[in-house]
């Protein structure tokens, strides 16, 4: 089966990452498919329209040739709605879609009537998600680096160091969650110096982090009493609480800001499912923070977009096998055979098939098998 794979240029605000790199393009032309790779579609991270000509793809010199085109669209993040209007029925797309905070995508893809399969929902044999993983790491690293910097006077912060200085205690950071996300902050952040606690609701979990980590972390268990002292006790606080496919819970109030520390620091990583700190609204990297009652806010929605090249790379590491399934076997029988990959299916023929989607906008659910079958 010869599919025509096509990869657009991110039109998203600061967004460089590329669906696929040259290394994937070689092995899905070896596997015998058509690439079309969008002029520019890599150049701001170093891969050129000559290095995708020398891997297999032929060039489009637009979007719209590209996407008129392609069986199989492979993007990153979710298509804005000048790219879902050029969506058809018969077309495939495969990318990050965060769709429960975001009736008007979901509304574009239902239209398109497309089949869309998102990274963040695909599963593996744990129960994890591969396709989210990567991006996880990078954010949680991504949210100790940035946190420091929006600490610094200058950027609006309480000028803490996270790390201090002899004689000069260490800034406090609160990781709430201890999954992928949170286990990197801390990581990092511990790293740097600074005086770490991890809160979740999985006491297992946080038997495994104490495990991890040993008596450089603190662990916490995350009731709402002890989210308050630890709030209000913290220099910076990370929002890593994810729950797949569905918006975030809302676990600092705003009412807590007032109990903390002026020019405090918080950085939502669940931003892209609508962020788990009740202030939260979606910013950019060309205005990453904003203020609410004295807090620093930092709520990019695409935060491992800055660092572009190390993203993609990781990215393609995960999503190239699935890649290769949708492009080899063609949709339904891929999805059909892999109960992994059907977890991904969101959006189809006009259908919501993630019941955590349907159930967060409130729309009606459609089985996902009941999609496959036809």
């Amino acid at each position: 089966m010869v599919t025509r794979i096509g990869v657009p240029k991110e039109i998203k605000n600061h967004e460089y990452r590329v669906g696929l790199t040259p290394a994937s393009v070689r092995e899905l032309a070896a596997d015998g498919h058509a690439l079309l790779v969008q002029s520019g579609a890599g150049a701001e991270i170093g891969f050129s329209d000559e290095a995708y000509r020398a891997a297999g793809a032929r060039i489009a010199g637009s979007a719209e040739e590209l996407f008129a085109e392609a069986d199989l669209i492979v993007k990153v993040k979710e298509p804005q709605p000048a790219e879902c209007r050029r969506l058809r029925p018969d077309q495939v797309l495969f990318t990050y879609l965060h769709l429960a905070p975001d009736p008007e995508q979901t509304r574009l893809l239902m239209d398109s009537g497309c089949t869309a399969i998102a990274y963040e929902t695909v599963t593996d044999q744990t129960g994890r998600l591969p396709l989210l993983a990567p991006m996880s790491e990078i954010a949680g690293r991504m949210a100790i680096q940035v946190g420091a910097v929006a600490l610094q006077k200058s950027n609006g912060g309480s000028g803490i160091l996270l790390g201090g200085v002899p004689g000069v205690l260490p800034g406090k950071v609160l990781v709430i969650g201890g999954g992928v996300v949170g286990a990197n902050a801390a990581r990092m952040a511990m790293g740097l110096g600074a005086d770490v606690t991890i809160a979740d609701r999985s006491v297992p979990r946080l038997s495994q982090l104490d495990d991890l980590f040993g008596p450089l972390l603190k662990t916490a268990y995350a009731s709402a009493d002890a989210l308050d002292r630890l709030v209000a006790d913290a220099d910076l606080v990370v929002g890593a609480v994810l729950v797949p496919g569905a918006a975030a819970p809302k676990l600092v109030r705003r009412d807590q800001l007032s109990g903390m520390r002026r020019g405090s620091v918080l950085v939502d990583v669940a931003i892209d499912q609508g962020g788990c700190f009740e202030t939260s609204h979606a910013t950019t990297h060309s205005d990453p923070t904003y203020v609410v009652d004295g807090i620093v806010h930092y709520c990019v929605a695409n935060m491992p977009g800055a660092v572009a090249r190390s993203s993609t790379e990781a990215l393609n590491h995960s999503t190239l096998p699935f890649v290769q399934a949708l492009a080899g076997k063609g949709w339904r029988r891929a999805l059909a055979e892999d109960p992994h990959l059907l977890a991904g299916l969101n959006v189809q023929a006009g259908r919501l098939t993630y019941r955590a989607v349907a159930d967060a906008l409130d729309l009606p659910f459609t089985d996902p098998r009941t999609a496959v079958a036809g």
